[in-house]
């Protein structure tokens, strides 16, 4: 029975939720770039990984450490 539903679970999450990618808006491309020196370039990175994250493609998300 345990067996049966942990690959219910599998199923449904691997089925329902694959198709949802959760991407920046251009509103907050923009936001975030307006700090930077290079605002252009920054937009039309931020820009390219999106489109390649909606279409599927792996991107490199770089890690900031917290400083307090």
């Amino acid at each position: 029975m345990k067996l049966v539903f942990n690959l219910f679970l599998f199923l449904f999450a691997f089925f329902i939720l694959e198709e949802k990618t959760f991407s920046l808006s251009d509103y907050q491309i923009k936001k975030i770039c307006a700090k930077e020196k290079r605002k252009l370039t920054c937009i039309k990175d931020l820009q390219e990984k999106k489109y390649n994250l909606r279409i599927g493609n792996q991107i490199e998300i770089p890690v900031i450490p917290y400083k307090k």
